[in-house]
């Protein structure tokens, strides 16, 4: 049995298939000066063709599944114009007369290392675009043959290294019933196309491609983290009877997406959907949410060689805004910076970029660019229910600038006569500790929090949680961190303003009754998970998931209130 991370949930049985992408062999050949121009010809060339294969998938991935999926490839299309990398190569060229290809394999590898080596999860996970685009840049220089797929004739669960999203696109859902990878993580797009085609899929299992063979029977459990190799007569039917529950409670499921959340006795929670880009609004309506509870605005900045206006970002917060009507859409202001950079921006160089210039930071010291985004998501408020989210705050004294930049952005537009909602609510995005340590004064300024777990257990726990050797101590149960969720939503309610949670932990269906015990107002979370966690909180009392809670709290290690809330949920939802 392999465990690895859980990228797309289901059950499936079937037989294996060995995806093949081991790296093209490239061979370096000395050219004269005269053929430089014949070469850089060649590399135009390549660059062209493969700008068509893109353009081919993505009109593809956008007829089968949708825009918002296709535009996972304007990623790959601006890789092919970074001038900067063309210009590298050709000066490469020139200077140390080798092929075209060679020189095109170096550059490109450069790159790959350094977005490998990031420490920014998302960021680091994009390695898989500039790999994707160079294994087909060079395969075009070479006149290689194109594995795919595409050309599958019967059911198979396909086993890689690595997928990439051309790779996935290639797949035809009738004939790959799910897949397994060595690398990669709950953010990688191989895990967000295996959601969106609903396969079952496990990533990150490290050693896959070498104890997997072609025409193995394999079971993968894309719910727990588990692939299972040639098991016998008895664990398969066991499988299969655990699949056919998952099938059962899918359907079921169905049946919860448009009720509101409310416990048992009564309690109201909002279930909300985190998003990264307007085009996710129907998925977010599709699957029930009461809101958008985090709009993620910096990717609107990324993947593009200049900066969007005041306007561009207007017409984005309006779409959204005006779709959802009177449900909340919480805008979270600008969170670049650290790896999250962008060279138009001119990010320094830091030895922590993690601990360093970002977020509020940044905007505090870029007001020019702070205003137009606070001017745009002020505007938008005319058209639906925004509210405005601070990240990355630290103490008392940077929620007061901020609020001091909004209010002159607020006077900039009552100066020109243009509307937008006066009382518009402002909150506090809690994720650093010394905010959840000293939220009590936080909260008397502030209209909401919204706990950020991700990088508030990174904090407090001292864990980087992209790095593979100490994932395991990544606890969100840890009882330091529940403690100092408890602290936000105590000191919040004191003050009367609600608190909700936009991290991972709230879309996690084992922490929903401590967390829900707790008094959190509101789970924000991917558009998918919204009918089960409806469904989670609908089957309980709200005075038992306090009790819960309280038991939790007094539990001295992270393994067991994992494990209790884990039994506690089992004996709720068998």
């Amino acid at each position: 049995m392999l465990k690895g991370i859980p990228a797309s949930p289901g059950i499936v049985a079937g037989k294996a298939f060995l995806f093949d992408i081991r790296q093209l062999i490239v061979t370096e050949k000395d050219i004269k000066q005269d053929a430089v121009p014949s070469e850089i010809t060649r590399f135009e060339e390549a660059l062209i063709k493969t700008r068509s294969e893109i353009l081919t998938i993505q009109k593809k991935i956008s007829r089968e599944m949708g825009a918002q999926h296709a535009e996972i490839f304007n990623a790959h299309l601006l890789v092919l114009e970074d001038r900067t990398l063309i210009e590298e190569i050709i000066e490469g060229l020139k200077k140390e007369l080798k092929c075209v290809e060679y020189i095109f394999s170096k550059v490109i590898g450069k790159y790959i290392k350094v977005f490998s080596n990031m420490n920014d999860e998302y960021l680091k996970e994009r390695t898989s675009d500039i790999e994707d685009v160079g294994k087909r840049i060079l395969k075009n220089l070479i006149g290689a043959q194109e594995k795919t797929l595409s050309d599958l004739k019967e059911q198979v669960i396909v086993v890689a290294y690595d997928l990439s999203p051309s790779d996935t696109a290639n797949m035809h859902k009738k004939n790959v019933i799910g897949f397994v990878t060595d690398i990669g993580g709950r953010t990688s797009h191989t895990a967000i196309m295996a959601k969106s085609l609903e396969i079952p899929a496990v990533v990150g299992l490290e050693k896959a491609t070498v104890r997997i063979k072609t025409g193995d029977t394999l079971i993968v459990d894309g719910t727990e983290g588990i692939v299972i190799i040639n098991p016998d007569k008895s664990v398969l039917k066991k499988y299969e009877t655990k699949q056919q529950k998952f099938a059962e409670f899918g359907k079921i499921l169905l049946d919860f997406k448009d009720i509101l959340a409310a416990t048992i006795d009564g309690h109201r929670v909002e279930i909300s959907a985190n998003i990264e880009l307007p085009d996710e609004v129907d998925s977010v309506i599709a699957h029930g949410a009461e809101g958008i509870g985090l709009y993620r605005t910096e990717f609107l900045y990324m993947n593009r060689n200049d900066i969007p206006d005041e306007e561009e970002q207007f017409e984005a917060y309006k779409k959204v805004a005006a779709k959802l009507s009177k449900s909340p859409v919480i805008i979270r202001t600008l969170d670049l910076g650290g790896d999250k950079f962008l060279s138009q921006l001119k990010f320094p160089h830091e030895m922590n970029p993690f601990l360093g210039w970002r977020a509020i930071r940044f905007c505090l010291a870029r007001p020019e660019i702070f205003k137009a985004q606070l001017r745009a998501m002020l505007r938008a408020s005319v058209f639906g229910n925004v509210k405005i989210m601070f990240p990355m705050i630290s103490g008392l004294g940077e929620l007061r600038q901020a609020i001091k930049v909004l209010e002159e952005a607020k006077q900039e537009l009552k100066n020109k006569k243009m509307n937008f909602n006066h009382d518009i609510e402002v909150g506090a995005m809690i994720e650093i500790p010394s905010a959840a340590l000293t939220c009590d004064l936080l909260a008397k300024e502030v209209d909401f929090f919204s706990i950020g777990t991700n990088d508030l257990i990174q904090y407090s726990l001292a864990v980087d949680r992209a790095n593979e050797k100490i994932a395991y101590l990544y606890r969100p149960t840890h009882p330091a961190v529940l403690r100092l969720i408890k602290n936000i939503i105590d000191s919040g309610h004191k003050e009367n303003i609600w608190v909700g949670m936009c991290g991972e932990m709230a879309a996690e269906s084992g922490f929903v009754l401590i967390l829900l015990g707790l008094g959190l107002d509101e789970f924000s979370m991917s558009p998918l998970t919204i009918p089960e966690m409806k469904y989670v909180v609908s089957n309980v009392k709200f005075e038992d998931a306090r009790k819960i809670a309280e038991e939790a709290l007094s539990l001295p290690t992270g393994e067991e209130i994992e494990a209790f809330a884990n039994k506690r949920l089992n004996e709720f939802i068998p």
